[in-house]
């Protein structure tokens, strides 16, 4: 009688328990190794394309299709799990099934958290200091201001957009225009933007858009107030070329949509920044923000007060549950947080010297 010792050996938990253990060690000496970094960098370039080709022209989001599909083998696999016969089993298949996700994700996504930092690419790295983030913020509200008349607004008198699909294209011409000791990465032009599938749920869990690292897809979350939403999608498109760090996402999608000539996209980008400059000045001088949002003009008010009754609609313990899911997650790949943007302002005080 011939043994297959091959198939018992992949047959067992421990064997797969441990192949796992070996990944996390192995991609945290890689996450250390500035050529294997490079290597990851220079193999993404080749990834994104081929990937936002093959998906792109799928009318809805297969990444969230996958993901259903994905969490019903999961819990199908941990109900087996309560069963002593197929217990063994289904802990296996579990195990072979993390093995897989977590090597696709690593090699797709996972070490570009390790890139240089783009903060070390500016000239000048110094301290942000709040007097000029006030010089900044008057500067955002008058740019504010101005793109606000330019903009459509329904019978409400609140922000809407006219024509996404301008906007996205537009994104998309900016991803080329990026300077170029900031982003050496190649933009394939593609429109790979998808609304959501989970656009109802995630209206309760405080996020706006995620990129899909499997397929290479930038979803928003469709039923946000337009306020937010191009800005949203230039900051799930700087994903799309390869920067992972969220407050690095941030200054992409700042740098997309600050000079751009459709009004929808400045207006948002600058209406982002001008509130991340004010939750930046908050701390130290909260009457100068008071100051500046009674300064703000009627459009703008009236976007703001959407804006709030919408996130007081929604919020509730998905929002508590995703936030802190999402601050262990940032921080597990050397980030901040969600709760603190300061990379962002250091970013931007930076780059916008006075």
């Amino acid at each position: 009688m011939v043994i297959n010792t091959k198939k018992i050996f992949f047959s067992k938990k421990r064997v797969w328990a441990g192949l796992l253990l070996a990944q996390f060690l192995l991609f945290y000496v890689f996450s250390k190794s500035g050529m294997m970094i490079v290597f990851f960098e220079r193999f993404f370039e080749v990834q994104k394309a081929v990937h936002q080709q093959l998906f792109s022209w799928i009318p809805f989001s297969f990444g969230d299709f996958f993901y259903v599909l994905l969490g019903i083998m999961l819990l199908y696999l941990i109900i087996r799990c309560f069963k002593r016969k197929t217990r063994n089993s289904a802990l296996l298949r579990i195990f072979i099934l993390l093995n897989i996700i977590y090597f696709v994700y690593q090699i797709f996504w996972g070490m570009l958290y390790f890139q240089t930092p783009i903060i070390k690419k500016l000239p000048t790295q110094n301290k942000p200091t709040v007097e000029h983030a006030k010089l900044l913020a008057v500067k955002y509200l008058e740019k504010c201001r101005k793109t606000r008349k330019l903009v459509q607004e329904d019978k409400n008198g609140i922000f809407i957009i006219t024509d996404l699909k301008a906007v996205q294209k537009e994104i998309l011409v900016q991803q080329n225009r990026l300077p170029t000791d900031i982003s050496d990465k190649k933009a394939p032009g593609i429109n790979s933007f998808k609304p959501s599938l989970f656009g109802n749920v995630m209206n309760f869990t405080g996020i706006l858009g995620y990129y899909n690292p499997f397929t290479a897809e930038s979803q928003f979350n469709s039923h946000l107030p337009n306020t937010l939403i191009p800005f949203t999608s230039a900051h799930e498109s700087a994903h799309q070329l390869g920067f992972a760090r969220e407050q690095e996402a941030n200054f992409i999608g700042y740098l997309i949509g600050i000079r751009s000539g459709n009004p929808e996209l400045r207006y948002s980008t600058e209406y982002f920044t001008l509130r991340s400059l004010l939750n930046f000045i908050f701390d130290e001088d909260p009457e100068f923000v008071k100051n500046i949002l009674k300064n703000y003009s009627p459009e703008m008010k009236r976007d703001r007060a959407y804006e709030k009754s919408f996130i007081m609609k929604h919020q509730g313990w998905l929002d508590d549950f995703f936030g802190f899911a999402n601050n262990l997650f940032l921080k597990s790949n050397q980030q901040d947080g969600s709760v603190t943007y300061s990379y962002f302002i250091d970013l931007l005080l930076n780059y916008e010297r006075p």
